[in-house]
């Protein structure tokens, strides 16, 4: 939350990583009114060619089921594609939604690994 309790603006940005991968960076609240931009830019990278994506929840301060359901729909199009998509950096009330929906365990976030798409991962 802003000042005086109004919600932040979403933003989704672009990074590429050391490894050449895209990186993802979202701010703000993920919900059924900025979904729609997240599931944009990710069928934007696949339709570039990208196979992984890493999205970056540091700055994500809120995420209800549209942003779930966003998150599923782009790993099962990374797969479809033999790609993935993976998350980290969440914490507070978005890690626990990726804890209680199981999305934690199906993207492979772990709070404690800065990528987790490092070949190091087992």
């Amino acid at each position: 939350m802003g000042a005086r309790g109004t919600a932040l603006p979403f933003t989704v940005t672009y990074a590429q990583r050391a490894d050449g991968r895209a990186c993802l960076r979202l701010a703000g609240e993920l919900d059924m009114s900025t979904a729609p931009e997240l599931n944009a830019e990710i069928d934007r990278l696949r339709a570039d060619g990208e196979r992984y994506l890493l999205i970056d929840l540091t700055e994500l301060t809120f995420c209800d089921s549209t942003g779930i359901a966003a998150f599923v729909r782009g790993d099962n199009r990374a797969s479809a594609d033999g790609g993935w998509l993976r998350v980290t950096g969440a914490s507070g009330r978005v890690e626990r939604v990726l804890q209680v929906t199981g999305l934690a365990e199906v993207l492979r976030y772990d709070a404690d690994t800065p990528d987790p798409a490092s070949p190091s991962r087992p």
